[in-house]
């Protein structure tokens, strides 16, 4: 090829280069255009745990998109009050919130069943639920109306039961006790004589320090422990048998989420499951330092006797069985994870519990190092 030629076909390629660069950035933009969001958590920014899955939610959705869709967080009555962020992404006051939804339950009882009610799944059985028995479908085909498009956020694992002033050995025992603790669960304990009590997280200490309540749950060691709760009320029970395995929500307002392109979609659903996986193993990782702290410092262990844990088993079945009767949504859920619990617990005993117990009874006899 001679001098002339090649400069020529040189240029023709170099134009033609040009010209496929040009139409490449305009189909990238279209694909990753510029998205801001806001996003109002239930939860303040002193429980690094929970508010800040939103955090890791947002920061995967950033780098994934170069910036171009950015989530901007927002703490608990930074824009509305903690248990009001479900109400403001369904009203299109923020886009995005992420919350517990059995903080609504008043609502609907069913919108306690993809958190935690008692004596349902534990947080590997919920996200096997979630992910792969359907939950997510029929949990969405609620919450479409109103207005929201809901996933997995977070888990904390089995909570415990609770903080109290005194021992508790009986359902006796728990006639007139004052025990601050979430809403759908106070409804089932206030059948065996307990006084549920709503009590921001802030206020409970110095209501178990005055006395003005006898009990107080809040989440598991990690959290409980910035709290100083043993000081006031040492006797710390478990386990929190009405959130085995607590989910924690991202929500979208359901229009906002219509109107992403596919892959921002996509994107969301798969950073919300980062964020999900991500939150129970930082508890996994921080509870059993934490526990070993409380008890250092006064925190005395309790489990729930057999008689109390039966007692709440049986109100709560009979409570689901009432909810069921008169509303066809919880009951079409609830089904849905009865079914799933039944063989679950069934395949646990097999292995897993058989594999877990035997490491505990090493670790009790101190041979694990």
């Amino acid at each position: 090829m001679d001098r002339r030629s090649f400069i020529k076909n040189a240029s023709l390629g170099g134009l033609g280069a040009a010209a496929a660069s040009a139409l490449a950035s305009p189909a990238i933009a279209q694909s990753n255009p510029k998205i801001s969001w806001r996003l109002t958590s239930s939860f303040p920014k002193g429980l690094d745990t929970i508010y800040g899955g939103a955090e890791v939610f947002a920061k995967h959705i950033s780098e994934a998109t170069d910036g171009n869709f950015e989530i901007q967080v927002f703490a608990a009555n930074e824009i509305v009050p903690g248990l009001q962020a479900a109400d403001a992404v369904s009203a299109g006051t923020v886009e995005a919130c992420h919350t517990v939804a059995y903080y609504y339950w008043g609502k609907d009882p069913t919108w306690a069943l993809p958190s935690a009610v008692p004596f349902a799944l534990n947080a590997r059985g919920m996200n096997a639920w979630h992910y792969h028995g359907g939950g997510i479908d029929l949990i969405n085909e609620f919450f479409a109306g109103q207005n929201l498009v809901v996933y997995p956020g977070g888990n904390t694992g089995v909570q415990m039961g609770g903080w109290f002033r005194k021992e508790i050995n009986t359902v006796a025992d728990l006639q007139g006790l004052k025990f601050r603790i979430g809403g759908f669960a106070g409804a089932i304990v206030a059948k065996l004589g307990v006084i549920p009590q709503q009590i921001a997280g802030g206020e409970i200490y110095q209501a178990l320090e005055k006395g003005t309540i006898d009990a107080a749950e809040w989440v598991g060691p990690y959290d409980d422990e910035k709290l100083g709760f043993q000081k006031v009320a040492p006797y710390y029970y478990y386990p929190g048998f009405w959130e085995g395995g607590p989910t924690v929500h991202l929500m979208f307002n359901k229009a906002k989420f219509d109107e992403l392109p596919k892959n921002y979609q996509a994107l969301v659903r798969t950073a919300a499951q980062a964020t999900d996986a991500n939150m129970l193993q930082k508890y996994d990782h921080l509870n059993p330092t934490a526990i070993k702290k409380l008890v250092a410092n006064g925190a005395k262990l309790r489990p729930y006797s057999p008689e109390i844990l039966t007692a709440c088993f049986e109100a709560a079945e009979a409570t689901y069985a009432e909810m069921e009767a008169k509303n066809e949504s919880f009951k079409k859920i609830w089904s849905s994870i009865k079914a799933f619990r039944k063989d679950y617990f069934l395949w646990l005993q097999v292995a897993e519990y058989t594999n877990d117990t035997f490491m505990m009874q090493l670790q009790r006899g101190g041979k694990l190092g």
